[in-house]
């Protein structure tokens, strides 16, 4: 969810690019207001730094689950030998 949060702001980053209206909408909460050009641009940057930031945490999350998955398939197949099966299908 957060990687396809931060395709939408680059995506959101890249349109307000293009445009060459001042004021654009922007949406806040439920609301769409009409907000100047550069200040959407800051808070696009913003939002993105603190997506990527939340991605680079969950990355590392997922690093150690499967290193401590890999550390906890080794103790259960050098106790029950190949009478268990622990891949995924």
């Amino acid at each position: 969810m957060q990687q396809e949060t931060n395709d939408n702001l680059e995506d959101a980053s890249n349109e307000l690019i293009l445009t060459d209206e001042e004021v654009v909408r922007f949406q806040i909460g439920e609301v769409f207001a009409h907000v100047p050009k550069d200040e959407v641009e800051t808070r696009i940057e913003q939002m993105k730094e603190v997506t990527g930031k939340n991605l680079e945490k969950l990355e590392e999350e997922k690093d150690s689950v499967l290193a401590q998955m890999t550390e906890l398939k080794k103790i259960l197949y050098g106790k029950f030998g190949e009478s268990i099966n622990l891949e995924e299908d």
